[in-house]
């Protein structure tokens, strides 16, 4: 079989304790950010077996790309509001709202502005946002909007009460927006 990438079939416990070490994690920091438990570190760093998997990639590119995980961390939410933009499972933008100071502020977590919530726009203004959450609704024109509203149980149009109904989901799209208070 031809080698295509230069990543190893295996990786020590010193190779993942170096890099963990790198990125100044502890086993507990480094399992949540591996998706894997606090003891399956321990045992990958501890056993004298040759580490197999997925792990070994993500090892590999971290090992030459230590930088993802600071490009990949989620900052502490310092306004009321966080909206996540998501396409399927993935974290496109974070979005903190601070609604009564007409405040925003982002991070995309996504190169392409196809899939980012304001495009190239990256210091978007409270009149931006409210545009987002407009564009993520059904328009308020829509004939027999009042029918509409009523089967979502919303008294009148506010695009925020819709996309806490509907996810911000759109039909044709796989974009939808999680909303964190």
């Amino acid at each position: 079989m031809v080698k295509e990438y230069v990543i190893n079939e295996s990786i020590t416990g010193e190779d993942l304790r170096y890099v963990r070490q790198l990125l100044n994690m502890t086993q507990k920091e480094f399992s949540v950010f591996a998706n894997c438990s606090k003891r399956t570190v321990e045992n990958w760093e501890t056993k004298g077996e040759p580490i197999k998997g997925p792990i070994v990639t993500l090892i590999e590119i971290l090992r030459r790309r230590p930088e993802m995980v600071e490009a990949l961390k989620v900052e502490k939410n310092k306004l009321k509001l966080r909206l996540w933009y998501m396409y399927e499972n993935m974290v496109c933008t974070v979005i903190d709202v601070d609604e009564p100071r007409r405040s925003v502020r982002i991070r995309n977590y996504i190169d392409d502005p196809l899939f980012r919530a304001f495009g190239i726009n990256t210091e978007p203004t409270f009149e931006d946002y409210e545009d987002f959450l407009k564009s993520r609704c059904f328009p308020e024109s829509r004939d027999k909007i009042k029918l509409e509203l009523k089967s979502l149980g919303i008294p009148f149009y506010d695009p925020m009460l819709i996309i806490e109904k509907t996810e911000g989901r759109m039909a044709e799209d796989k974009f939808w927006i999680r909303i964190e208070r």
